[in-house]
Order: structure tokens, then sequence, then C-alpha cells
């Protein structure tokens, strides 16, 4: 039987007000932080996940998520005041909802297709338990033109109602980091975006309710989307070009921290900090996003394109340097420190790590890994060799990948065999680089200038 449409005529007020029911559908590690500041904001919440095992640990009052200091209390006592439960049921809970928030996962596949099928999933099922006048929002990153297309047409299918007419669609990226969503909920303004004027009206209406953040409100969910592609997008170019200039720099002699502290002192320069690449769900993920929908990839969106495969070449440079102050690895033990893709954030999606191990298995060393955030079964999991210490007279090169706090005690001593360690993060201290040189290692950064050295020894060789 199809539903009564009811068409909202301006964006109502109840999503301002307490009584209003929010269902947050994905629990992962940015929604149940969010379900937690709407409950903090007075707001019943409804949770919502496909993981059984994430609903359950939900509902006994405990966190799947380990890194936002303070989530594992705060979901304890929502559940406990009865403010927050959750469950598999995305259609029951929807059903319950004036709000519908979805933060589910869209990523890409190894040959850089977005992978739209958990996004799509959530959508049908919202969509069949969508009821008049009620508001939706995607806060997951996508291609834009997304919301007002595909999953539009996903949610009206499955309700048979329709957006702008019988329900508000809007979009609004997240645009916050694991570690410290609570901080920048709080900090940066809220992007949003509707499906037409009052859906946005609507969205706007909500946030303004939950965040003490400023709500900045686009012409369309199609202009919030390019935003947050925009962002990241941004980011993986300028370290694109930072990791250039130190490709420069180690050919020339040139110290490319220097220099871009120097020039970063102009308020017009922001160059970011080069490394051994980029990880994470979001810089080296969203660029494909942006280039989802490019008809014609040699005129449109080169810069990103590029910026891609630099980045992503960042490791197998690493190990032309390690190679360039050793001689062949071939045979050679390497200890990765570090498997997570940022420093002390116990996340290892689409790590550098990964690449690094391609890169040095392709010049045949034997590759150890060693990371504090996670067990040794997780690491084999991974793909990884978890390093044990009886073998730390057989590591010859050192390679510090993910600069948690925990390495910045690390002791190079107990490596008597080691001759080089290549700091990937610019993250080892000053004490830590004088006992490198004493013991007579040789410490490399990529664009400390040292490559010059090994150029003109390359040249003799030839």
């Amino acid at each position: 039987m199809q539903r009564l449409k009811v068409a909202p005529a301006a964006p109502p007020a109840r999503f301002a007000e307490r009584t209003a029911v929010v269902a947050v559908v994905g629990l992962g590690k940015i929604g149940l932080p969010l379900a937690i500041q709407y409950v903090q904001r007075g707001r019943h919440v409804i949770g919502c996940d496909v993981n059984p095992r994430v609903v359950e640990t939900i509902n006994a009052g405990h966190t799947h998520v380990q890194e936002e200091p303070g989530l594992d209390s705060a979901v304890a006592e929502a559940v406990t005041q009865g403010a927050l439960s959750a469950t598999v049921d995305t259609t029951a809970a929807v059903r319950q909802a004036d709000v519908v928030v979805v933060i589910v996962p869209v990523m890409v596949t190894d040959g850089h297709e977005v992978d739209f099928r958990a996004i799509d999933c959530a959508s049908v099922a919202v969509g069949a338990g969508l009821a008049p006048r009620t508001l939706v929002i995607y806060e997951t990153t996508l291609p834009v033109g997304t919301t007002a297309g595909r999953l539009r047409t996903l949610l009206e299918h499955s309700s048979q109602l329709q957006a702008g007419r019988d329900f508000y669609l809007a979009y609004s990226p997240e645009r916050v980091s694991s570690g410290r969503i609570f901080h920048d909920l709080t900090t940066y303004p809220k992007v949003v975006g509707g499906f037409d004027a009052d859906s946005a009206r609507a969205a706007t209406i909500f946030y303004g309710s939950v965040l003490d953040a400023e709500v900045t409100q686009m012409a369309s969910a199609s202009d919030a989307e390019f935003v947050k592609l925009i962002e990241t997008t941004y980011r993986d170019v300028n370290i694109a070009l930072a990791n250039e200039f130190a490709r420069y720099a180690d050919r020339r002699g040139l110290d490319v921290a220097a220099a871009i502290a120097a020039a970063n002192t102009q308020p017009y320069s922001h160059i970011h900090n080069p490394g051994v690449g980029v990880g994470g769900h979001c810089i080296p993920v969203y660029p494909y996003f942006l280039m989802h929908d490019t008809n014609d990839v040699d005129r449109e969106l080169t810069l990103p394109q590029r910026a891609r495969i630099i980045n992503d070449e960042m490791a197998a440079y690493a190990v032309q340097r390690i190679e360039g102050a050793t001689g062949s690895i071939k045979g050679s033990a390497v200890l990765i420190l570090g498997v997570a893709y940022r420093g002390d954030v116990r996340e290892h999606a689409f790590s550098s790590a990964r690449l690094l191990q391609s890169a040095l298995q392709a010049r045949g060393a034997r590759i150890w890994a060693v990371d504090p955030l996670f067990e040794d079964r997780e690491l084999a999991a991974m793909g990884y060799t978890p390093f044990s210490s009886e073998w730390s007279g057989e590591v010859q090169a050192i390679i510090l990948q993910a600069d948690h706090q925990a390495f910045r005690s690390f002791d190079v001593s107990r490596y008597p065999n080691c001759r080089v360690v290549l700091d990937g993060r610019w993250a080892m201290s000053p004490k830590q680089i004088r006992q490198i040189k004493v013991l007579g290692m040789e410490y490399l950064r990529i664009g400390s200038g040292q490559g010059a050295a090994v150029s003109a020894r390359e040249r003799g060789a030839r």
C-alpha cells in the first residue's frame, strides 16, 4: 500500500527541539561520537549498524571505538540513562526518527573505482522506514552529485515518497579527525547543502541545535559535497608538492625542512611536510571521488591525478634512499616502525607501511614490523611479519613510518648491525639523531639533502 504523501511546507522547528529523535546509521569511528554529541544535546538517539557485535557492545554500555578520549564513559552514561540504544534493524529505527544521519563508509577498489555498495544498502533500508516530514542527512564523503542523484533515487524508490515534497534531504560532510572528534565538532564550521531550499534550512536548524560551531550553508547538496573533496584533495596535492620539493633538495644537497619553514613565514605560503607517503581513509581516497565523473582525464583534474601518483611513489623513493646509503638490500632485514596511517591513531587504512612493504619486497628485503597500537596477531592478520627482539642483531635498516609518541624513546642501540635509519616522518628527537650518528649509523630524512652525495656516487659508478 502506498503511503500518504504530505508536503512539508516549511522546515518545522521540531528539528531543534529535544523531543526530536535522531537515528544515526553507521556506528563507526565517526558515527558513534556523533551519536554521543546528539545525546549530550538532549536528543534520544537510536544507533544503527549492520555488525551485531557493535550493536551488542554499545547496548552493553561499552564502545568498540578506542581512539576518542572519554567516549567509553560517555557511551556507558548514555545507555544507562536510556538516551542511546543500538540496533541492526535500520528500517525500524528510521520509523521512529525525526532526523536520520547517515555516516556509512564509501571506499575505492584496488582499481580506484568508487564502491557504493554499503551506502546503497543503507539508503534502501532508510527509505523502507522513511515517514513524511523526516529529515535525512548524509555525512559520508561522496562524489559530487551523489546525494541529489543516486541516493535520492534509492530513498524515493524504497519509500515511495519524494524528496523536497514529502521529506527533507541534505548533505553535510564530516570534517573531523580520529582522536579529536569532539574538539573538531566545536571548532570547524558545519557545511550544509540541501536538495532544495527547505531541506537546507531544515538541516541548518538541526545542526544549529546540536553543535556549537558555525553552520555554513551552501547553494546545494552538490556544492557541499564539492567542499569536502576540495579540502582533502588540496592536502594531497600540497603534500605531493612538498614531496617533489624534497626530492629536488635531495638531488642538490639542500635541506627542504629549513626551506619550507622559512617559506612558510610568508603568510601566503602553507607548504606541508614531505614524507614516505599519505595514508588513511581520506586523503589518499577522496581525490578519486573528485575524479569519479571526470569525462576527459587528459584535460580535467590532472593535478590531483598526478599528486596521487607522486605520493604513492614516495615509499619506493624511500627504499632508493636506503639503498643509496647501504647498497643493495637484497636479503637484508628491514624493520618498519609503525603500520598505522597516522601517529597515535589505531587505524591502518591505506597506510604507507603497505607501500613500503611492497617496495622492500620488490628489492628482495626481509621485512619485519612493530607497532605498539597493534598486537602481533593483528599485525600478522594485516599481512606483516611481527618483529621479535631475538632478531635485533639481524636488522640492517630501520624506517620510521608512523610518528607514535612511543617511538620518541625508541633505542636504536638495541640493533647493533643496523646501518641506516630513515626518519620517514621527521619525528625523531635530536637525542635520537645524535645516538644514531654516535653508533655509526646513517640518519636519513626525505629532503635532507643527503641524496646529492648518493647521486654523485651513482654518476661515478656510471
